[in-house]
């Protein structure tokens, strides 16, 4: 049984305070990132799950306004510390969050329990790997939010959406404009129909882009 207590005595950590809609969210993330890196290559599993990303703001703004249905389940995948999955569960959405990092997936089922005191049998949260991906039956529509940031990714990924995904269903995915997002989408615009809207986020002087695209086999 997952502990709220037990993880706040293993890991330091802040809150982050988010309103998506009309609700109110908290999430923990890490104090540091100095516990999650590799003293001998920083560069190597970076945690880039440890952070709220712009464009998982964008995609969780995105899922609080669909319709919800309850027949309909939800697959996120990459889900980090769990912002676009609680507020899809927050929203009565049916959704199941993976995520391959095991720190990750802790923070994740965290922030579930300090958002969601009643209604958490909507939400499930696993281990998942996109290159060796194990999952009970297939879904309506699977989201992801800066999960293209490399290349050797295209190719699994590819194969989890044709493996998962409902012959009807729909892949959504928010990604920051770069070059490795922009070869996906090319990629899957070949293969699919894609609808890409840019969105873009202002925060202290700043804008950053994002890439919102809907992708139907």
């Amino acid at each position: 049984m997952f502990s709220v207590s037990a993880f706040q005595q293993k890991y330091e950590t802040d809150v982050s305070s988010l309103t998506i809609g009309d609700r109110r969210f908290k999430f923990f993330v890490p104090k540091s990132l100095d516990p999650f890196l590799d003293k001998e290559d920083v560069f190597n599993e970076f945690p880039l799950w440890s952070k709220i990303w712009e464009a998982s703001i964008v995609l969780a703004n995105h899922v609080e306004n669909m319709p919800v249905d309850p027949q309909k389940h939800l697959l996120e995948i990459g889900c980090g510390i769990g912002l676009v999955g609680i507020v899809a569960a927050g929203c009565g959405h049916r959704v199941t969050m993976t995520e391959y990092n095991r720190d990750a997936l802790n923070f994740a089922r965290a922030n579930a329990r300090v958002n969601h005191t009643s209604g958490l049998s909507e939400l499930g949260i696993v281990e998942l790997d996109w290159t060796k991906p194990v999952l009970e039956g297939r879904f309506d529509t699977i989201l992801g939010s800066e999960v293209i940031y490399k290349e050797e990714y295209f190719e699994p990924l590819l194969g989890l959406f044709r493996r998962y995904l409902k012959p009807d269903g729909e892949i959504i995915l928010a990604e920051g404009l770069r070059k490795t997002s922009l070869a996906f989408f090319k990629r899957m615009a070949d293969i699919c129909d894609v609808k890409a809207q840019k969105k873009i986020l202002r925060s202290k002087g700043e804008e950053k882009r994002i890439i919102l695209a809907n992708m139907r086999f």
